[in-house]
């Protein structure tokens, strides 16, 4: 059966590029790469791309068609595909509903709003089920005091502004018992009271802050500092980005958000705080692209002090939207194994893994393809048995 995909801030860059690219693939117009579950390899049996509905809210106005025209216009998309699947991003575009905005309801009747226009999604289009992904705005830092799922909903029923957008989206995915993802590194279904209704339902959830770029660099290299018992003494950065993202990012108590996600990972994996910051600095003329530069100094044997450094270069909704449609299929696919609440096997694709997932990118990886495999049935005696019969079946000057 056909899998739901509903995108909070569903005309915006990563989420128009995930409707483009799925339908693409499904066309056969683009192979799926940056997917991380189609890799030759991958263990498991997910949803296929053809079985993925795309839906979502936002409280922008701009047609899901002309968003990818910018796009195209930008490098992103290959031109020739929004006119090759517009009959894709037009359904894409009829599934989209008016998002929440703080003063024009309560957020009890905007709950209400938002469970209800994804209940009628999945029923309209007879969805096994469907998983929501906040691919909004960032939001600054919040703190919710709700511990207990009565606690919340009687601060709700009373009329109060009990929780920021993104954790009123994910409660409204949770009462409709969907999955959900947080891509961003705003509060999402981090609030106690929101696991409690998750679990109650039987929706899992994974977040956050999907990792695409240079916190994935630092998830991998630091390692790697860490193994060699070399002592990293400083590690800053310098992000440049334009586009919607980089404009949200202007404003300093969002940025104050992503630049605590993005800081974690180096003194996690290396044992001890280390010098340095990271900036982020909003380029309007990047449009869709960004830069980031880091310097690290690390010292070796004997004191003897040492430099890296390393530029990467990306365009952000190209790195996130694979990921974003993998999330979307193992979320899905747990929820089908009757997993709930949070995923902590799933910190491989964020900056903030959350559930103790760490920041060791190796061990990450490690952890979702055990993960995949217990999602397949298969135990290490039939993988071994999977593993040997691929080798028998390969070249004898293959074999290694």
């Amino acid at each position: 059966m056909p899998i739901g995909v509903w995108l909070v801030g569903a005309r915006g860059s990563v989420a128009t590029t995930a409707v483009v690219g799925a339908a693409a693939v499904r066309a056969g117009a683009a192979l799926p790469t940056g997917c991380v579950i189609e890799a030759a390899g991958f263990p498991g049996d997910f949803p296929p791309l053809a079985d993925l509905v795309f839906g979502g809210h936002d409280v922008v106005g701009t047609p899901l068609r002309k968003r990818a025209e910018l796009l195209a216009q930008a490098g992103v998309l290959p031109p020739a595909l929004t006119t090759l699947l517009s009959a894709d991003i037009d359904a894409a575009e009829a599934e989209i509903r008016h998002g929440y905005v703080p003063g024009v309801e309560t957020q009890a009747e905007a709950a209400r709003r938002l469970a209800g226009d994804i209940a009628d999604f999945r029923e309209r289009h007879g969805l096994s089920r469907v998983v929501v992904v906040d691919v909004s705005s960032t939001e600054p830092p919040a703190e919710v005091p709700y511990a207990r799922l009565a606690d919340l909903e009687e601060a709700l029923a009373s009329g109060a502004d009990a929780l920021p957008p993104s954790s009123l989206y994910a409660y409204a995915a949770f009462l409709t018992g969907s999955g959900y993802v947080a891509f961003t590194p705003s509060a999402g279904p981090t609030p106690p009271a929101l696991d409690e209704l998750a679990r109650r339902n039987g929706a899992p959830y994974a977040g956050r802050d999907g990792k695409t770029g240079e916190t994935l660099i630092k998830s991998a290299l630091a390692p790697m500092f860490a193994g060699r018992a070399l002592r990293v003494r400083s590690w800053s950065g310098l992000n440049l980005l334009g586009g919607g993202d980089g404009a949200t990012l202007a404003d300093p108590a969002a940025r104050a958000s992503k630049s605590a996600s993005k800081a974690r990972a180096v003194p996690a994996i290396v044992g001890e705080e280390v010098e340095g910051l990271t900036h982020i600095d909003y380029v309007a003329d990047l449009g869709e692209w960004k830069t980031a530069w880091d310097h690290i100094t690390f010292e070796g044997f004997l004191g003897v002090r040492m430099t890296m450094q390393f530029t990467w270069q990306g365009c952000d909704s190209t790195l996130a939207a694979p990921l974003v449609l993998d999330l979307v299929r193992l979320v899905a696919r747990a929820q089908e194994a009757g997993h709930s609440g949070v995923l902590p096997e799933l910190g491989y694709f964020f900056k903030d893994p959350l559930g103790g997932a760490g920041h060791d990118l190796p061990a990450q990886y490690a952890r979702l393809v055990e993960f995949a495999r217990s999602l397949a049935g298969e135990t290490p005696a039939v993988e071994a048995l999977r593993v040997e019969a691929l080798t028998d079946e390969a070249p004898t000057g293959d074999r290694l």
